[in-house]
Formats: C-alpha cells, sequence, structure tokens
C-alpha cells in the first residue's frame, strides 16, 4: 500500500499535509484519503502522529515506511529522554529523524522507501517546525510548511492568507481553507481533515466536529 507515485523524473506523494506557526502554537493539518494510483484504499488514514508530549510529525509517502520510522522514532525518543532525564530540544529530533530518512532512502530495496515527514513542536527556545524531505534533508521553517501532491495548492492559500503571528484560532481556520483548497484539486488528497494542535501544554488532536471542513 503506498500513498506516492513515482517515475523517472518526479516523485509525487498523494496527500496534503502542512505545518503553520502561530503567536501562541502550532497547527497540523492533513486530509484522510490513502490512495494507490486510481484506488482509494482508505478514507481514514491518519497521517499526524504523537511522537512526544511536545513534538508531533505529518508524513507523505510509501505508508509501511512512515509507520516504520513513526515508530522508530518514538521509541528513540523515549529512551534517548530517559537517558538524559529530560526532554529533547526540537531540532535534535529533527536531526534523528533525518539521519533515519538518509539511511532509509539510500537502503537497497525492491520498493523504494519514499516519505517525507514535517515535524514540529515547542522547548525550552521555543515553537519550531521542520520540513524533512525524502533524501533526508531538513530545512526550517519559522512561517509554515507543506507536502504532498496537494501542496502547492495549499501553499499558494498560505502565501496568500498567513500573517507572521495569527493566533491558534486563526491559524486552524487557515489551516482548514488550504487543506480544502488542495482537496478541491488534488485527486489524493480528501475524505476530510485531522488537526493537531502543539501548545505550552503540549500536543493536542481537535475534534472532529471542530476540525470539520465547511464547503459553504
Amino acid at each position: 500500500m503506498r500513498t506516492d507515485s513515482v517515475n523517472k523524473e518526479v516523485v509525487k506523494t498523494g496527500t496534503t499535509t502542512l505545518g503553520i506557526i502561530c503567536k501562541d502554537g502550532i497547527v497540523f493539518a492533513a486530509d484522510k484519503r490513502t490512495s494507490a494510483g486510481y484506488m482509494i484504499v482508505n478514507k481514514r488514514q491518519r497521517k499526524i502522529a504523537k511522537i512526544s508530549d511536545n513534538i508531533a510529525i505529518t508524513h507523505a509517502g510509501l505508508v509501511s515506511d512512515a509507520q516504520l520510522l513513526t515508530r522508530i522514532i518514538r521509541a528513540q525518543v523515549r529512551l534517548d529522554s530517559l537517558r538524559r532525564g529530560k526532554n529533547l530540544y526540537v531540532a535534535e529530533v529533527a536531526n534523528l529523524l533525518g539521519n533515519l530518512l538518509y539511511s532509509n532512502i539510500r537502503r537497497p530495496s525492491m520498493v523504494p522507501g519514499i516519505v517525507g515527514f514535517i515535524l514540529g513542536g515547542v522547548d525550552q527556545k521555543g515553537f519550531h517546525l521542520f520540513d524533512l524531505g525524502i533524501d533526508g534533508s531538513i530545512t526550517k521553517y519559522t512561517d509554515y510548511a507543506s507536502s504532498g501532491s496537494g501542496s502547492i495548492t495549499a501553499i499558494g492559500v498560505l502565501e496568500a492568507l498567513y500573517t507572521p503571528n495569527m493566533s491558534m484560532k486563526e491559524g486552524i481556520e487557515l489551516a482548514k481553507k488550504a487543506v480544502n483548497a488542495a482537496v478541491q484539486r488534488d485527486m489524493a488528497s480528501g475524505d476530510g481533515i485531522d488537526i493537531v494542535t502543539i501548545t505550552e501544554a503540549g500536543v493536542q488532536p481537535l475534534m472532529e466536529k471542530e476540525a470539520r471542513i465547511s464547503l459553504e
């Protein structure tokens, strides 16, 4: 099962995920559709995962690799935190996951491990948002990031409507608009939206009724 389409020229991941930095937290949003070519495999796929009390990720790409790498990084973060007796910095977790992705894409395999992540969290230094490419590259953003086949449409909305220091409520509404725009134009994205917020209180998913997209 995979949510990406690969050819010699371009890698496409069939999904829409995004992260937005607000003045008091981070908003993550993702659609729920998993596709295999033109077939919709799952309409209730969770593409946002909690890594620790203060860090979460979104994924786009091969489902099996995304699930495995999520389990590995979650376990590694817990182990390192126990060893140190304190939480890891968000940038440290981004580097750990980037190393895993670097090794994953270069491992000889009959099935290429095509998967990328957006990682966000809060620590003593503030709120942080990273995009982790399928090749292990790590890019830090101070505003927003998006990945997947619907990301071009989503970024267009974010570029037009994002403002620095927006509130979490405003960020949630912007996330809905961006994912909704992608769903309307990208066949590989759809079937609703999941939203997760990261604040000083930690990682918290929104209730389904709060995350529902209005098509009016």
